[in-house]
């Protein structure tokens, strides 16, 4: 263990909250005022069993979105899924994870460990690895990201700091319409500070970072790309259903911007009106091939096809699901978030709160 290092937990009052990109737009303010940081995620989700040496995906991401040497990364303990947790209730995995959580440290000396925490306050609980939990062990202190609701949000956070007491640092209210901003600033955060709620930032809402990408868009469906396979990373800011006749929509493709149309591979005249307007990628179902002409269109403005062997309301409830989980492996995403966090979060008052001085310069 490094006793010197500070520990930071970043927590979430619910899942996809935002935990990840706060801890990307901390890590970069904090090593330009020359603080070394390490990354660790203790209750990880999705790791690959079949290979034990792997890091999870999201660990993997960002230990290199963070230029992180292996050292300074620790892998999941342990990851969440119905395998894991179906092992746990029959008494097959009696693992004391707090024990090996003592152990938990980045091998690499460093004057701030961020800690990247369970999706809520009770995730990871049945192994002993809930957020306080982690907390109390490795002596973290905790910066809860929270989605904004503009009725459950206050009540959360009020349950946050009566769970988690003084260990709560502060809070980062994410996703905030623009038209709830002045209300957010002028009422809820005066109420929540003086209930010894630090609030270190406000992110407003960013089309960008709920947008996905057609490749992934692809993955998630399993898609057959049938067009334009050079203009995957095409960001998909919302999803429009081409069901009706084609008059009604226009109406509705032409209020929209960087959609994907889902539509049947036998509708010419909506794939047709799609193309015409601001459409990033078509997704014909039924696995139904587009006319010659289609596909040439397509070519010609540059917007891929996907093909998928599923019905229209099974893939709207795939897409659905991939904007629900917003991943930041996109570029374009990661300067987004680090823009944002340079804005609208307070970096002086976090380092204050945690004891730790920007290096000097000379």
């Amino acid at each position: 263990m490094v006793k010197s290092a500070k520990y930071l937990l970043v927590g979430s009052t619910q899942a996809y909250s935002g935990k990840s990109a706060t801890i990307l737009g901390i890590a970069h303010q904090l090593k330009e005022k020359g603080v070394d940081v390490t990354y660790g995620k203790p209750l990880g989700t999705g790791l690959n069993v079949s290979q034990p040496e792997a890091v999870e995906a999201d660990v993997r991401f960002m230990t290199d979105a963070l230029k992180l040497s292996e050292e300074s990364v620790r892998p999941p303990l342990l990851s969440l899924d119905a395998e894991t947790v179906a092992k746990r209730l029959q008494g097959e995995d009696t693992t004391k994870y707090c024990s090996l959580l003592e152990q938990y440290y980045p091998t690499q000396d460093s004057e701030l460990v961020l800690l990247e925490g369970p999706g809520s306050l009770v995730e990871g609980s049945l192994f002993d690895l809930s957020l306080l939990q982690i907390a109390e062990v490795v002596d973290a202190a905790v910066l809860l990201v929270a989605r904004f609701h503009p009725v459950f949000l206050t009540d959360g956070l009020l349950f946050a700091k009566q769970h988690l007491g003084d260990r709560l640092l502060g809070v980062l209210i994410n996703d905030i319409p623009s038209q709830q901003i002045e209300a957010v600033q002028t009422t809820m955060q005066p109420f929540l500070e003086r209930q010894g709620i630090s609030i270190l930032g406000m992110l407003p809402r960013s089309a960008l970072l709920r947008s996905v990408s057609v490749r992934e868009l692809a993955h998630q469906l399993q898609a057959e790309v049938l067009c334009r396979s050079d203009r995957l990373d095409l960001m998909v800011e919302s999803l429009t259903i081409g069901a009706m006749n084609v008059n009604s929509a226009l109406k509705y493709f032409r209020k929209a911007t960087n959609m994907a149309v889902v539509t049947g591979g036998d509708r010419t005249d909506i794939q047709l009106a799609a193309l015409e307007t601001s459409t990033q990628c078509l997704i014909l179902t039924g696995h139904l091939p587009p006319q010659p002409f289609i596909l040439q269109r397509a070519e010609d403005l540059e917007i891929p096809i996907l093909s998928v062997d599923l019905d229209t309301l099974t893939t709207v409830e795939i897409v659905d699901r991939a904007f629900g989980q917003v991943r930041l492996q996109e570029p374009i995403k990661m300067q987004c978030i680090q823009q944002l966090m340079t804005e609208h979060f307070d970096i002086e008052r976090l380092m204050h709160q945690l004891g730790l001085e920007p290096a000097m310069t000379v």
